[in-house]
């Protein structure tokens, strides 16, 4: 497989950069196990389209104010993203000057306070800060949420409630869990009323999301590790709906690489508390996810390549090929799919 087999045309315009009204208020493109069109639907339509007994599987992951400001004691302008806290003082960061900081180089952040550069692990620099409090409570006080890099605007307040899922409890994500962002209480309690069940994994969201693809042959291409938690709690809520009859729905491509990232060894969901680097493409099977919500995906990107491992391959491509024509809005802060594979009868 090719990179290239993954791209298609997106306009620019097509780029969501506000959330919609309401948090519900999207379009729900339907692809169901039928070979058949796609189907236009609105994210307030999910209930109907699930099943008494299905399971929701959601990311609660929360994202922190991780970007920061400074400079070097020489001068240059730094901006941060802490990928991931260490300790209370330490953390692994990308870090964006004109010249990458040195080994013992000290940042000065905007607010007065001091950073360290210990060393250099793969693109990631750990950085040591100099701080009056615990990283994280220092962050929440000081640093920018990091919106997605094709959002460009500027950050507002609008974004610290919106680009946060309603049951976000687990800090530790850059990047939101996107296909969440749509469940408002309102739509979490259609579906418990519908007789489905919701579920919570964590997996820790990081930049790596956003990493290009730069290898042509897409195998070579090595995914950022990112933290994932499934404990014995979904392993039997998963068990238990499967028994039933049940479907067990991933809400976003965080929540499926959790799932087959704590089945991939041996096909049975397990206990999870570790990194993974899944990388999901055309011809992986998938042990545990029977149907997923998503958002629309970058062109040539991983995120991409897995909803086509999921969904067929040329038929996700017609399908945001009509969304493109249909004017769907893509991205974080856009427009849903419904998706499961389709049947091999």
């Amino acid at each position: 497989m090719q990179l290239s087999d993954f791209d298609f045309e997106l306009p620019e315009h097509l780029i969501a950069q506000h959330p919609p009204e309401d948090r519900s208020g999207g379009r729900l493109l339907v692809l169901d196990n039928r070979q058949g069109e796609p189907a236009h639907c609105q994210v307030t339509d999910l209930p109907g389209l699930l099943c008494e007994g299905d399971l929701l599987v959601l990311n609660n992951t929360r994202v922190y104010p991780a970007r920061l400001y400074g400079q070097k004691s020489t001068g240059g302008k730094v901006e941060l993203l802490v990928e991931r806290v260490i300790d209370d003082s330490r953390a692994l960061c990308l870090c964006r000057a004109s010249k990458s900081p040195r080994e013992g180089g000290v940042i000065v952040l905007v607010s007065g306070h001091e950073a360290t550069v210990i060393g250099r692990r793969d693109d990631l620099f750990e950085i040591e800060f100099v701080v009056d409090e615990p990283l994280l409570e220092y962050l929440e006080k000081t640093g920018d949420l990091p919106l997605p890099p094709y959002i460009q605007r500027a950050i507002n307040a609008e974004d610290k409630d919106r680009y946060q899922t309603v049951y976000a409890s687990e800090t530790g994500a850059i990047a939101a869990p996107t296909a969440g962002l749509h469940f408002d209480d309102a739509l979490l309690g259609a579906c418990k009323n519908k007789g489905v069940s919701t579920a919570f994994v964590t997996l820790h969201v990081g930049a790596g999301t956003f990493q290009p693809v730069r290898d042509e042959a897409i195998e070579n291409h090595r995914m950022h590790a990112e933290h994932v938690i499934v404990d014995e709690l979904l392993c039997q809520q998963v068990e238990h709906t499967k028994a039933q009859g049940g479907r067990v729905i991933a809400v976003g491509t965080t929540a499926v690489r959790a799932l087959e990232s704590a089945s991939a060894s041996s096909g049975v969901l397990k206990p999870l508390n570790s990194d993974t680097r899944l990388f999901l493409k055309p011809g992986d099977k998938f042990n545990v996810v029977d149907g997923l919500l998503t958002n629309f995906h970058l062109p040539r990107s991983t995120l991409l390549m897995l909803v086509c491992a999921f969904a067929g391959q040329d038929r996700m491509l017609s399908a945001y090929r009509e969304a493109v024509r249909l004017e769907y809005r893509f991205f974080s802060y856009g427009d849903a799919m419904l998706l499961f594979p389709p049947t091999t009868a």
